[in-house]
């Protein structure tokens, strides 16, 4: 029986990263499915039934302590993009770190087929789940708000928005809203710059994720630029928001969103971005593709769908 579980993800105490968001959302699904549940930046030794543990290359030194003092003790491997789409691929403890898992999550369908063959029976997709708003604001009805919610980095293409941005018409009320923290100098001092000179263009910063949800719920449109995701956190919290999403053309959204969804651009495009927001605030029967699209998948997002994923992977490992 899984009494004691152990969450060890990279992210520190008081980080808003995604990890962590995670980490302690499912810190409160395994507590409410009678588990008593520590949360650690690494594995130290303490006895526990099972080991979750979210990033393969960051958490492989904790797989290796856990399973050297817990040889047949359970172990799930949470698989972040950088794993999927980079490390699993190049970096042999990334490698051995699905070996040692006895089950490994993914946070969308596609994600699978990033696996190793001889591991991809040991997959299970557990989608990122968010609680719909109780009250939704109304989107300001003097300009077309979009959402840039992500940490500044360069694996999130942060400035891609505010680029395509700078190409609309005059005519356009398009704004930017980016929300975030800039994780260097060199960031914080191109987001200043940015809006600087980009009239259509506010960097908001770093702010308490309840606030981060309310700048979102007002916007028109979520916009993802990543060069890569696992199964974007703020995919499902847009959903859940009934907030349409246009995004970087990344198997992590496809997976969320589909194959035929028509709100993609290639990775990197500025001019075919621009072209897409443009249209989204023009046309006013593709914006409502959009956000019929994005309502239909709300579901996918439900935290009881997310509970009973965790309540049947956990019946596996008994």
């Amino acid at each position: 029986m899984i009494l004691k579980v152990c969450l060890v993800t990279p992210a520190p105490p008081g980080s808003r990263k995604g990890n962590r968001v995670t980490a302690l959302r499912w810190a409160r699904i395994l507590r409410g499915l009678g588990r008593r549940v520590v949360v650690r930046q690494e594995y130290v030794g303490e006895r526990c039934d099972l080991l979750v543990a979210l990033h393969a290359l960051r958490s492989y030194p904790s797989l290796q302590r856990y399973r050297s003092v817990h040889p047949d003790a359970p172990v799930v491997l949470a698989l972040t993009g950088t794993d999927l789409y980079g490390a699993i691929h190049t970096q042999a403890r990334a490698r051995r770190a699905l070996e040692l898992a006895t089950r490994l999550v993914v946070l969308q369908p596609l994600g699978v087929a990033e696996l190793p063959e001889p591991v991809r029976d040991k997959a299970r997709v557990i989608y990122q789940s968010v609680p719909s708003p109780r009250v939704t604001p109304a989107p300001r009805s003097d300009s077309f708000d979009v959402c840039v919610l992500e940490h500044l980095r360069p694996v999130k293409d942060p400035f891609r928005t505010a680029l395509a941005a700078r190409r609309l018409p005059a005519a356009a009320r398009l704004r930017v809203l980016q929300v975030g923290a800039a994780l260097s100098k060199t960031m914080a001092k191109q987001a200043g710059q940015e809006a600087a000179v980009n009239p259509r263009y506010r960097w908001l910063g770093e702010v308490p994720r309840w606030q981060a949800l309310r700048v979102l719920a007002r916007c028109r449109l979520l916009v993802l630029t990543s060069k890569l995701e696992g199964g974007a956190n703020v995919v499902s919290e847009a959903l859940a928001a009934s907030v349409p999403v246009v995004s970087s053309h990344i198997a992590g959204s496809v997976g969320l969103l589909g194959a035929d969804y028509p709100g993609y651009f290639p990775v990197g495009d500025t001019e075919a971005l621009a072209q897409l927001l443009e249209r989204a605030e023009r046309d006013v029967d593709f914006y409502r593709t959009l956000h019929a699209w994005c309502t239909r998948l709300r579901p996918l997002v439900d935290p009881e769908g997310e509970r009973r994923r965790w309540a049947s992977l956990l019946a596996e490992l008994v």
